[in-house]
């Protein structure tokens, strides 16, 4: 059996635990940001949803689909809610795949603490950009997770395809 060990996700997982404590989102309060501000890491809003570079990605643009209304169950989403996610998902890998020509993508929710989300209140879906051979061996052996890009230079250059995308 193959295993997929990431270790540096705990600084992740312990970060939004201290986040839980003080009773606010810290995805909710993403929504508030302005997306031209070079400083977070929105990249587009829509009416029901918004997006944001995963601030521990596991890929270069690895970008997360957010609903706006605050909900930790997906069976609660509207069918407005849906469709939108699905708007955006679509729009996020036409502008991933203009910035990054990834080969495949991965794309899913962790639903609940168990399956492995780091915040497990608010549900979000990733969209991973994959190309062949992109795993290594620096996260087993030294538990350190490459990504090539600066995460705000990542949402500069998604910005400039989002902007060319609407």
């Amino acid at each position: 059996m193959n295993h997929l060990w990431s270790p540096w996700r705990t600084e992740y997982i312990e970060a939004f635990k201290e986040k839980k404590k003080s009773d606010s989102c810290v995805l909710c309060d993403l929504i508030k940001e302005d997306v031209e501000n070079p400083d977070n890491l929105l990249v587009n809003k829509g009416v029901l949803t918004f997006t944001v570079l995963n601030l521990f990605p596991y890929n270069n643009g690895h970008l997360m689909i957010v609903p706006v209304r605050h909900t930790d169950s997906f069976l609660t989403l509207s069918e407005d809610e849906n469709l939108e996610i699905m708007k955006k998902i679509q729009t996020a890998c036409k502008a991933l795949n203009s910035v990054f020509q990834p080969e495949g993508f991965n794309i899913g929710a962790n639903i609940g603490k168990i399956s492995g989300a780091g915040i497990d209140d608010h549900i979000h879906f990733h969209i991973v950009p994959r190309w062949n051979g992109d795993t290594n061996f620096m996260p087993v052996l030294g538990e350190v997770k490459v990504i090539s890009q600066d995460l705000l230079l990542t949402k500069k250059k998604l910005l400039d395809a989002y902007h060319k995308l609407e």
